[in-house]
């Protein structure tokens, strides 16, 4: 039986956020720029609400959904109907997703994600997300297309690698009407490796 439960993070849980982010990083450069401040980076000013999943007492996994750094963002103003529509402010953003490296290939990333998805249906919100425009990125771009996401435009990075070099970042949009599609846990696309959204 699948033990794997989801919940709120609360801030008592930041610290064995913080261990299972290490692991991650040594082991897939995510994020990609480690931060001067860990806490600060997992709960910035713009979080909206963040989940962890557990499978018993142990942190497997993470996701958050982030306010947009700008509310006008290029993905809904693009059009110059949504771009006056209430919908241009309704919009919210996955951001810091990652899988323990032991509790990989147990759709643990894949539960994540829907259950974000599911929260911002109740919500009525459209989700975004940015992926590194990079060929270690081609699994998780081919989850994301297949299960909805649309590529908006792909834009330079106002920050840079850790070798100094300018990063290329694939915007992705999910309307509400989209949310609600079908994403079985499960997913034979998913490898929990590479489909998470950018961190620097």
């Amino acid at each position: 039986m699948d033990d794997l439960s989801i919940r709120d993070r609360v801030p008592a849980d930041l610290q064995r956020c913080i261990s299972v982010l290490a692991d991650v990083h040594r082991l897939d450069r995510y994020p990609l720029n480690w931060p001067a401040d860990t806490y600060q980076w997992l709960s910035p000013d713009n979080t909206r609400h963040a989940w962890i999943a557990e499978r018993g007492s142990t942190l497997v996994g993470h996701v958050a959904i982030h306010h947009p750094a700008s509310a006008a963002d290029p993905a809904f103003t693009t059009n110059p109907v949504a771009a006056t529509s209430p919908a241009a402010t309704t919009v919210v953003e996955i951001s810091r997703l990652f899988v323990a490296p032991a509790a990989r290939r147990h759709n643990t990333a894949t539960r994540l994600l829907h259950h974000a998805r599911q929260w911002a249906t109740e919500h009525q919100l459209d989700l975004m997300l940015e992926i590194v425009d990079d060929p270690r990125s081609a699994a998780a771009i081919a989850l994301y297309e297949h299960t909805g996401w649309r590529h908006t435009h792909t834009t330079t990075a106002d920050w840079t690698s850790p070798e100094g070099r300018p990063v290329r970042l694939r915007r992705y949009i999910l309307r509400g009407h989209r949310t609600r599609a079908s994403w079985p846990p499960g997913d034979p696309l998913l490898n929990e490796n590479v489909a998470r959204p950018i961190g620097r």
